[in-house]
């Protein structure tokens, strides 16, 4: 049996990386998306378990999560999404786009585990 893929995008090096090597050890294969607008083609072609997402920057994010959850290909891929900030706007914004959870980015690795439980609970 194969291992279940991870899309990861971040831009900042750190927790973008720690989290990458947590969810290898948590036995998921993961790709990086070096840039926002190729989470929803790559989501499409790669069919992801899940999409892990830095909000930054916040806008662009967010509209490429909005595209990707539009497409009935990809709309079931749950988004846990992750912040420095804490801005109620942007969080708003990624909840309308259809971000599945934030989080915020202290921590986030060690926490991974019991997040990526949460978005993946079959409803």
């Amino acid at each position: 049996m194969s291992k279940p893929l991870a899309l990861v995008y971040y831009s900042n090096l750190m927790p973008g990386s720690q989290l990458a090597g947590r969810l290898l050890d948590l036995g998921y294969r993961v790709q990086s998306a070096s840039s926002p607008d190729l989470l929803p083609s790559a989501c499409e072609s790669e069919l992801p378990l899940v999409v892990i997402a830095e909000l930054a920057p916040a806008a662009e994010v967010c509209d490429y999560i909005a595209e990707l959850k539009a497409n009935p290909a990809t709309q079931h891929i749950p988004v846990l999404g992750f912040a420095r900030t804490h801005d109620a706007a942007a969080q708003n914004q990624a909840r309308e786009a259809g971000v599945t959870l934030l989080a915020a980015d202290a921590g986030i690795a060690e926490q991974l585990p019991q997040l990526l439980d949460q978005i993946l609970q079959v409803e």
